[in-house]
């Protein structure tokens, strides 16, 4: 009997040790903030400086800073291959005492959202994600800000329009677009359909399953169709190959717009001197030349800048990591100005991320002048207003090529309350009343 004791003993003591093994140790004095990357699989080319440019942001903080107002931050990766399923163990791993969640794919978001007033963990689905979760009457724990989907589809077809010389002139011209054949790849469908109504041109829809390295029926189609622009909403290995196979039918590089996911170093390098020309949207800066830059390379990496480049730095993702972080740990500030300058749970990050006001003097104060726009997100708003811009590769760098460009707000703005009206009354959610929250 002892014996069988004894046993019984080591195998809860085994269980108790494994069940620690997956769940993060908190210090109780740490802002705990969960990683889901993919830094392997066939979209290893993005995830990686994407979650380099988020890490060493949060480094940065804590060795100039002491943390957020003296708030060390703590992180922990989980390693998602940008599998829905995979991203969702990861979640159900790190969510106990988490600020808030970046899914990192458009799949993992949609299958959070549910999630999130259950276990009072916000999302912050930074320019990807349900477009529709901009509407935040319905979805008060999704945020999406400072853009969407149906806005960047907004904007290109403005930015079309000003390249043919007036909106006017969209009527009869060929718009295709090669697009992932996922949630994601999906998202600006309705509004470029809308927009293709409103404004006369002919829209085709080309889908590129994943991952995406085989397109040579998908160029054949676009060789035949003859469009005069081609949009592209891609992400990994998808995208090199296609600007491959752009160049290759010798379509013209200048006409051919990616989303701010197709639009990173590792999308155009592949491609050599055919990717000349390539353009893409975006909503921060591009390089390194900003005092952010200046405040990583000093305090991260000892002023070691060969070190610094091998992380991405300065790249377009790289750069969008830490974007990303601005807005989370902005907003987790945000709420110490409410509740205290100690650890935020994740219901009091919620209302800090709703009540983030990113000024110009502010974004002045980070290092971040001339890097992104303003930013208000609002109890109705959980978008911001939605500006991005044109960059263009001259194969050895991008430029931004345009201003900043608008989205049509009363196209898009309709559109996300209707869907999110839609996925209210599929869910029995009860909207909010913002004006009696105050």
């Amino acid at each position: 009997m002892r014996r069988w004791n004894f046993l019984i003993s080591i195998l809860v003591a085994v269980g108790l040790v494994a069940a620690f093994a997956v769940t993060p140790v908190l210090a109780q004095d740490e802002q705990f903030i969960p990683l889901l990357v993919y830094r392997t699989g066939p979209y290893a080319p993005n995830g990686i400086p994407t979650a380099n440019g988020y890490v060493d942001y949060l480094k940065l903080l804590n060795a100039r800073d002491g943390g957020i107002n003296g708030v060390k931050v703590k992180w922990e990766e989980c390693e998602t291959k940008y599998n829905t399923k995979i991203g969702v163990e990861c979640y159900e791993k790190l969510k106990n005492g988490a600020s808030l969640v970046n899914p990192y794919s458009t799949g993992i978001t949609y299958q959070l959202i549910p999630k999130a007033p259950v276990d009072k963990v916000p999302i912050h689905s930074m320019g990807y994600g349900r477009t529709a979760a901009a509407d935040g009457r319905i979805f008060k724990w999704a945020f999406n800000f400072p853009t969407t989907y149906w806005s960047q589809a907004s904007a290109f077809v403005k930015y079309v329009g000003e390249q043919e010389d007036g909106m006017e002139n969209l009527k009869g011209k060929k718009i295709a677009l090669i697009y992932h054949n996922s949630p994601y790849g999906k998202e600006p469908i309705p509004t470029l359909t809308i927009l293709a109504e409103k404004y006369g041109y002919d829209l085709k829809l080309l889908a590129v399953d994943h991952p995406g390295q085989e397109q040579k029926a998908t160029w054949l189609q676009v060789r035949r169709y003859r469009p005069d622009w081609v949009f592209m909403w891609g992400w990994g290995v998808m995208n090199q190959v296609a600007i491959k196979e752009a160049a290759s039918i010798k379509f013209p590089m200048d006409h051919f717009i990616g989303v701010w996911w197709s639009g990173s170093e590792s999308d155009v390098v592949p491609a050599g001197e055919g990717a000349k020309g390539y353009k893409s949207g975006n909503f921060h800066g591009v390089g390194s030349g900003f005092g952010v830059h200046a405040d990583i390379l000093k305090h991260v990496y000892d002023g070691d800048e060969a070190a610094a480049k091998g992380n991405n730095f300065g790249e377009v993702l790289y750069n969008r990591g830490v974007m990303n972080a601005v807005y989370d740990t902005e907003a987790i500030r945000t709420a110490m100005g409410k509740y205290g300058n100690s650890v935020m749970s994740g219901e009091q990050v919620r209302w800090g991320l709703e009540n983030l006001d990113l000024t110009e003097a502010r974004l002045k104060e980070l290092g971040l002048e001339g890097y992104a726009q303003p930013l208000k997100v609002t109890c109705e708003d959980h978008e911001g207003n939605g500006p991005v811009f044109i960059q263009q590769w001259d194969g050895q760098k991008w430029s931004k090529v345009s201003d900043w460009i608008s989205p049509m707000r009363d196209v898009v703005r309709a559109q996300i309350e209707k869907a999110a009206s839609e996925y209210a009354k599929e869910n029995n959610i009860t909207p909010r009343d913002c004006a009696a929250e105050g």
